[in-house]
């Protein structure tokens, strides 16, 4: 498919978790490199790159739903999925007559080599995918510019080993690998000295960085980042509970330059689904580690992810997932509601939960996490928080705390500036909070 040889505009799409923003921001700065032009994915485009997920059916419709809508604003355009979706489903993904490539995880980091020579008639190939289990070696890209504002994201651990029965991620993502602990020093140091305040620091399963190699795990890693000079703050996305031991909660809790902010999805508060999800954890395990957590800093928000309408979720199970997140100070709750997934081992279950019944868990579950937050929320009002300020819309600058909260500031101070705040208004939406320099 030979484009006209014109300064070609390539426009992103991006679903799903913070690892595919991590991609994408460096497929963007590969292909800005390289002289084209990066374009928003609601104008005209010569390439579209849609950076799907395939964490539920939802997700999945979701992806496709933008693929066609990237070949409806220029049905010349090539069109790329890659991602998780494009790794679990290639077959499926092929057969979509507006896609032209398909490129898995497997082949993430040579997308741009990939779309150059199929723009240039090399091969006339549609799918790209090699088995995800046979990656050894962490692959990554490094970044020097980031496209999301004041908070540049850095994976820096792939895979997961734990294979959970409801997930699909491990056949997207592969097992375990991660990052030298040198060459993640390097990046944050990039990152410090272009002026960026705060990291965040991502992968599939956080918590089992190192696992792989035995240069160390993540509370040898953290205790060398830290010691950064100019990093103002370090927040690490998702983690697993059963990593949490009381070495690294410790490190975590006492650290000032670790966000007192910890996102540990549970997925259910209730022991026999836990069981049958293969989470190897109880209710009660994690509420004890959630409350050294808050023992050791009470300030910290604790964020999770709950999914309802699991098969073998009773109307006696989800009564006690309902009891006990009501006793859990949650800062925020994220609702998914189960998706049967092939490969996994829950497919054998069935979906037994009918429709219905999953929209109204879903629904219950939603309104006491809203509730939660805001109860966390008022907690700080009146009270003053170090804001940094990540964004500004409209000549009010939004700034993000160490605990996950965001605000509304009338300040002068520039985007990436780290402000000391009251909270003085709370809003029933999460992200609708005022405060005073």
């Amino acid at each position: 498919m030979k484009l006209e040889s014109k300064k070609l505009k390539v426009a992103f799409a991006t679903l799903g978790c913070r690892m595919n923003q991590f991609e994408t921001s460096a497929l963007e700065e590969q292909f800005a490199v390289k002289g084209y032009d990066i374009t928003d994915f609601d104008s005209v485009a010569d390439i579209y790159i849609v950076n799907t997920c395939t964490v539920t059916n939802d997700a999945d419709r979701s992806s496709r739903k933008t693929i066609r809508q990237a070949k409806r604003k220029n049905p010349k355009a090539v069109v790329v999925a890659t991602g998780c979706y494009a790794q679990v489903s290639p077959d499926e993904l092929s057969k979509m007559p507006e896609i032209d490539l398909v490129i898995g995880n497997s082949h993430k980091t040579a997308v741009f080599e990939i779309v150059e020579n199929y723009i240039n008639e090399k091969f006339q190939n549609k799918v790209f995918i090699d088995n995800i289990f046979r990656e050894n070696d962490f692959r990554t890209f490094f970044i020097s510019t980031f496209y999301e504002g004041a908070r540049p994201i850095l994976k820096i651990q792939e895979g997961c080993n734990s294979f959970c029965s409801f997930c699909i991620i491990p056949f997207a993502r592969g097992k375990v690998r991660s990052a030298k602990i040198q060459d993640v020093i390097n990046q944050t140091k990039t990152l410090t000295d272009k002026g960026y305040k705060e990291v965040v620091l991502t992968g599939t399963q956080l918590s089992q960085y190192g696992y792989d190699h035995k240069e160390g795990k993540l509370l040898d890693l953290l205790k060398e980042i830290v010691k950064i000079e100019g990093l103002y703050r370090v927040r690490l996305s998702s983690m697993g509970i059963n990593e949490l031991n009381d070495h690294l909660i410790d490190f975590l809790t006492k650290e000032e330059k670790i966000a007192p902010h910890f996102h540990l999805s549970i997925q259910s508060a209730d022991d026999k689904v836990l069981k049958d999800m293969k989470r190897d954890y109880t209710v009660k395990e994690y509420i004890e580690k959630v409350e050294k957590i808050l023992k050791n800093r009470p300030d910290t928000a604790i964020g999770t992810d709950i999914i309802t309408g699991f098969p073998t979720e009773d109307e006696k199970s989800f009564e006690n997932t309902v009891k006990n997140v009501e006793k859990i100070p949650f800062a925020y709750i994220h609702v998914f509601t189960y998706s049967m997934r092939d490969n996994t081992s829950a497919v054998k279950l069935g979906d037994k939960v009918p429709p219905t019944v999953k929209k109204e868990r879903t629904k219950i579950l939603r309104q006491l996490g809203e509730k939660k937050s805001l109860e966390f929320r008022k907690k700080f009002l009146d009270k003053n928080l170090d804001f940094l300020i990540i964004s500004e819309k409209d000549g009010i600058k939004v700034g993000l705390s160490g605990n996950y909260i965001h605000a509304k500031i009338d300040t002068d101070k520039p985007i990436n500036t780290v402000i000391n705040a009251k909270l003085t208004k709370i809003g029933y939406e999460r992200e609708d909070n005022y405060a005073n320099p």
